[in-house]
This record gives structure tokens, C-alpha cells and sequence, in this order.
């Protein structure tokens, strides 16, 4: 294979700027995506393990529905087929007016995808420290909704933080199936970059090692939270 590598065209305009700017789509795709998730997951997760049959009914719908449908279906979706259902003055502003609609639609999908796989995690972490907490909590004369939000809830929680690490490294790249509804993202600037030059293998290296690199800040970070917070730092014997 007679492959002419030429790194330096990376460093050359527009390239580098491109890359730049796709990082910082990832970026952004990234941390709106996670914070959905959270705050959705976590809020489902809860209601899943609540003693109450309707909200256990709400939340397992929508963790079956968005857990079992492929993301980048759901993104199709969103993006396509919601301003065609939705009343017809909100479909013409999604479509139409609303700011960097390609961006808030890929929040939006990835986030509700990976909210279903954090709900999940956050049930179980409950459901763990309920099996032996529970009876100790009823036993001191707590009802059941004080021994949930006073103890089952935090401790669970506190339970899934090493866990969640794997989530949020899913959520991170996903952020590049975005590029299937024109957001320039890092991968989508890789293939611009190898249209323009014909020097994909160096562009997509370096898209590689990025990746590499902000998988890994996000597992130390994850592994500094889960020191602090986590189950970790509460389950340790004292000295």
C-alpha cells in the first residue's frame, strides 16, 4: 500500500480549525447529553422503586421504550419525524426557528437513550441496599417513604457511582452518531477533512486518540467522584 502520509496538513487551515471546532461540538454533545441523562435517569430510577404502581408503571414504560429502540433510530426520530407530529405551529418553529436544531436534537436523543440505561443502574443500586437496609430502617420506626428517602435513596445512589462511569463513557460516543443529522462533531469534521485532502487514516488517528483521551479523563474524574462520594469511601472499615 503506497499510502503518501502527510501529517502536516492537519496543522494546516481549515483543517485544524476544524478539528478544533468538531471537539467542542463533541464536547458540548457530550455534557448536555450526560446532564439529560442524569437528571432523567435518576428521577426514573427513583420513581421505579417507589412504592407506587403508577409511577412504576411510567418509568418502566419509558426505560423499555428508549432502553430497547437503537439510539440512532431514536435520533431519526426526533429529528425527522417529531416536527411532522407534533401541532403544526411547533413543528414549523422546531423546524424552522429553533436554534441549532441538529444540536438540541442530538442532546435530546442520546440523553433520553442513555437516561433509560442510567434508570436501570439507579434501581438496582436502590434495590441492592434495600434488600438489607430496609427491615434494619422499618425496625427503628421509620415508615417506609422516611427509610427510602433518608437511607435506601443516598446510600443507593452512592452505590452506582463507580457504575455510572461506563454510562457516561457510552453517552461520550454516542455523541458521534450525531453526525447522521449534519452536526459537525469530531468525527463528522474527520470525514470532511479526508473529502477535502484525501488524508482520512490522519485525520481519523487523531480523532481516535482524542476519543482515548477524553475516555480516560472521564474514568479518572468518575474514579475521583467515586473515592469522595462513592460506595467506596462509606463501606471502608475505620481504622
Amino acid at each position: 500500500m503506497n499510502y503518501n502520509w502527510d501529517w502536516g496538513v492537519l496543522l494546516q487551515q481549515p483543517y485544524w480549525g476544524w478539528l478544533w471546532s468538531g471537539l467542542g461540538w463533541t464536547l458540548l454533545i457530550s455534557l448536555g447529553s450526560w446532564a439529560i441523562a442524569l437528571s432523567v435517569g435518576v428521577s426514573a430510577g427513583i420513581a421505579r422503586s417507589m412504592p407506587n404502581r403508577v409511577l412504576q408503571l411510567a418509568a418502566s414504560v419509558y426505560i423499555e421504550v428508549f432502553r430497547n429502540i437503537p439510539p440512532l433510530v431514536q435520533l431519526f426520530l426526533w429529528y425527522f419525524v417529531f416536527p411532522e407530529v407534533v401541532p403544526e405551529a411547533l413543528g414549523l418553529w422546531i423546524k424552522r426557528d429553533l436554534p441549532n436544531p441538529e444540536f438540541v436534537t442530538a442532546i435530546v436523543g442520546v440523553g433520553l437513550f442513555a437516561g433509560a440505561r442510567v434508570a436501570e443502574q439507579v434501581r438496582a443500586g436502590i434495590a441492592a441496599v434495600g434488600i438489607h437496609l430496609m427491615p434494619a430502617a422499618l425496625a427503628t420506626g421509620l415508615r417506609p417513604l422516611q427509610a427510602f428517602r433518608l437511607i435506601l435513596l443516598p446510600l443507593g445512589l452512592r452505590a452506582v457511582l463507580g457504575p455510572l462511569t461506563s454510562e457516561f463513557l457510552i453517552t461520550v460516543k454516542m455523541s458521534s452518531i450525531s453526525l447522521t443529522i449534519g452536526m459537525l462533531e469530531l468525527t463528522a469534521q474527520s470525514r470532511h477533512i479526508e473529502n477535502y485532502t484525501f488524508h482520512g487514516l490522519e485525520a481519523f488517528a487523531v480523532a481516535t486518540v482524542v476519543y482515548l483521551l477524553l475516555g480516560l479523563s472521564v474514568t479518572g474524574l468518575m474514579r475521583v467522584i467515586d473515592r469522595r462520594f462513592g460506595a467506596a469511601k462509606y463501606g471502608r472499615a475505620p481504622s
